[in-house]
């Protein structure tokens, strides 16, 4: 199976089906031209280590789009340390009225992400060579987000402190992550923050993942 044709597009669709999303053709085909492309730059730049079709579409797409039914409509959302554009771009994909920014580090991943937002077409979107805290310390209006997630990108507890500031009243932080442990749990507990944990089963590979709600 090659990333991309009809065979991975269905895998993605019958996955998705599995968590109970539906996607229409016009999604998977969106889908598709982020991972071909992913993949070509990967060639040349780090953007991931996840190079087989099916991992593709689960550990990248399929796992983006869980948190697709706890995302209000119209909100504003920041993905932290986006990297290949995961979850942010597949997110935007499903839900157009977003506001979505996607800030990373690398000057590379950067123009990778302006690249697929171009070659998608998608509006509503930016992608900024910034770190969280350098954000944070512009201060203006524009750096208040109503959901801020990320994946795999730090301990709890550290994605609390730096999301916090970004945080708009009444907004929640989204963490992707494996299975959590006790350790960073209770460390994470110091910050006193109501929060909620989903586990789940990604489809295909059966790989255990929790997503953290925490509210702001």
């Amino acid at each position: 199976m090659d990333i991309g044709s009809e065979q991975w597009k269905k895998l993605v669709e019958e996955g998705a089906g599995t968590l109970d999303i539906h996607i229409e053709r016009k999604i998977t085909d969106q889908f598709s031209i982020h991972a071909v492309e992913l993949i070509k730059w990967n060639r040349k730049i780090n953007l991931t280590t996840i190079i087989d079709p099916v991992e593709v579409a689960v550990k990248h797409f399929l796992d983006s789009i869980i948190s697709v039914r706890i995302i209000p409509e119209y909100s504003r959302l920041l993905d932290m340390g986006s990297g290949g554009g995961f979850p942010g771009i597949p997110l935007k994909i499903l839900i157009p009225s977003l506001s979505v920014t996607l800030i990373d580090a690398s000057r590379k991943k950067i123009s990778f992400l302006k690249h697929i937002i171009r070659d998608l077409k998608l509006s509503g979107i930016d992608a900024r060579q910034i770190k969280t805290g350098e954000l944070a310390r512009e201060k203006t209006a524009d750096n208040c987000f109503d959901v801020i997630i990320c994946r795999a990108f730090s301990r709890l507890d550290k994605i609390i402190l730096q999301a916090k500031p970004l945080l708009a009243k009444d907004g929640i932080i989204i963490a992707m992550k494996g299975k959590l442990s006790g350790s960073e749990i209770k460390t994470a507990g110091k910050y006193k923050t109501s929060w909620s944990v989903i586990q789940y089963k990604l489809p295909f590979l059966e790989l255990e993942r929790s997503l953290i709600i925490i509210k702001g």
